[in-house]
């Protein structure tokens, strides 16, 4: 316990950093989309949640799902603006993070619940989900639990439930290092192309002037409840990747040492209908290091 509440206030110095501007990412031009789209808000269960809507407004849309201690702005806008030129992309922030009103929840079984209360109020008969890392905890629990809501998923760095033995330390590894971004010890490898990719990454996501706020200490070690709760209990029969009868999209890093790759080919292998995607000498953010091929692939998939 004194050791996770150690990581946490690392993690905590970090994001009060990234509020104050003094967190900086390499230079880049200004995006347009995800950087420049609106805030808009929409209630449900007494919730005011904070969302943005991105990109073609007819077909299937698709529904952004959030890592630990993220917000809409942690996305990064090579992906929604190239999923977003033949869908639409929805990002939002759950209940309690960035400008969404309420309390963050420390279980991934609420926040399940918040993110398909948002989903519904939205009005749409069915929607595709896209799971990063937490968000993809978030995404297995939707689509098991409204296979008619949810068409397809997109499980990206995320792991099957009970696979996180290997996260406390990798999370204490990262911030013992004293990079200026923790993002380039956890999403991306130690090469010189892995980290280059990692700082254009972080310029393309600094773009936005309009910033979510950064989470709060309190609502941090409720995240981290939960992430830490969800990926460290058993589901030895893997009955819940066995309810997803969906089409599935899983989507690695070759080298991911937080929610390790392994998990993945552990998807894989327990989900009826899925296919895998492993990029090469990727970490936990392969999406964010290959964002164009990325975006082909799960183009071709949800199309």
């Amino acid at each position: 316990m004194n050791r996770l509440k150690s990581i946490l206030g690392k993690v905590f110095i970090f994001h009060s950093l990234l509020s104050l501007g003094m967190v900086e990412a390499s230079a880049g031009s200004v995006n347009t989309g995800l950087a420049t789209a609106p805030n808009q808000t929409i209630a449900a269960n007494g919730i005011q949640f904070s969302y943005r809507s991105i990109g073609n407004q007819s077909g299937t849309p698709i529904v952004l799902l959030q890592h630990f201690t993220g917000t809409m702005d942690y996305w990064d806008p090579a992906v929604v603006d190239g999923l977003a030129k033949t869908h639409q992309v929805i990002v939002f922030n759950n209940t309690g993070m960035g400008h969404s009103s309420g309390k963050v929840a420390d279980n991934i079984e609420q926040m399940s619940k918040d993110a398909y209360a948002f989903i519904d109020a939205l009005g749409y008969r069915q929607v595709d989900l896209l799971g990063f890392s937490m968000g993809g905890f978030i995404a297995q629990e939707l689509a098991a639990s409204h296979p008619e809501n949810i068409r397809k998923v997109v499980l990206v760095g995320t792991s099957n439930k009970g696979g996180g033995e290997h996260l406390m330390k990798v999370l204490g590894e990262a911030f013992s290092q004293n990079l200026p971004d923790p993002r380039l010890y956890l999403f991306f490898t130690q090469t010189a192309a892995s980290q280059q990719a990692g700082q254009a990454f972080l310029a393309r996501s600094s773009a936005r002037k309009d910033r979510d706020p950064e989470i709060s200490k309190e609502d941090m070690n409720a995240h981290a409840k939960a992430l830490i709760t969800w990926a460290n209990t058993p589901d030895t029969e893997f009955s819940l990747l066995k309810a997803i009868k969906q089409p599935v999209l899983i989507v690695q890093g070759s080298n991911d040492e937080m929610l390790i790759t392994d998990n993945s080919i552990t998807l894989y292998k327990h989900l009826p209908n899925a296919q895998l995607v492993l990029y090469p000498d990727a970490a936990h953010g392969s999406l964010f290091q290959y964002p164009a091929d990325f975006v082909a692939k799960v183009n071709q998939f949800l199309n």
